[in-house]
């Protein structure tokens, strides 16, 4: 003889219970699956901006002490509108260079034996220097930059390899990342740089 087993209904707290239960967990996903698609969409939009209109660069290196030093993380801006004094971030094979505008297009450099710059004859005051020198420079001076470039040197002249060498020489328009806008860290350091 069979025994028939009976189902026991469960009770109306039961039932609304798991209802409450099953539209929480449906809530939740959706939440999460929001979230994670912003987080994703922020941090592309991140990274777009980074890499098309504000470069982070971290530096490496000291010649551009004291105004920059080894460990800063600066932000350049893009564009290619430089004015004498400004820093520029430039690409040299595959590093990435921070020198200071030193001459634009068809301008004249000269630099004597102390390190003081001439530029179109007119003595260049470089309060940004902590000393001056004529560095490793194997470029004939006077030297007039070509059009569509840059005369570039770094802050420390006694070791900055820049546009006082061959190997770097002046910067085209084409290998500007961008002109360095802020310094964001160290802390102490964060804001605007000269």
């Amino acid at each position: 003889m069979k025994q028939s087993k009976q189902m026991e209904m469960p009770s109306q707290e039961l039932l609304e219970a798991e209802v409450k239960r099953l539209r929480h967990r449906k809530r939740y996903k959706r939440i999460l699956r929001s979230t994670i698609y912003t987080l994703v969409v922020v941090a592309a939009m991140a990274v777009l901006v980074a890499t098309i209109w504000l470069p982070v660069l971290q530096i490496y290196g000291s010649s551009m002490a004291p105004t920059l030093n080894e460990g800063d993380i600066v932000v350049a801006v893009k564009g290619s509108a430089f004015q004498q004094g400004d820093l520029a971030a430039f690409y040299i094979g595959n590093k990435i260079l921070v020198k200071r505008v030193i001459a634009g297009p068809g301008q004249l450099v000269d630099i004597d034996e102390d390190g003081n710059v001439y530029v179109d004859g007119e003595f260049l005051d470089e309060p940004y220097l902590a000393e001056k020198a004529l560095g490793d420079a194997n470029i004939d001076l006077p030297y007039q930059v070509p059009d569509n470039r840059y005369f570039c040197m770094g802050d420390h002249r006694s070791t900055s390899v820049d546009s006082r060498h061959s190997e770097v020489g002046c910067i085209s328009e084409e290998q500007i990342v961008g002109k360095i806008a802020f310094r964001v860290w160290p802390l102490a350091g964060f804001g605007t740089v000269e």
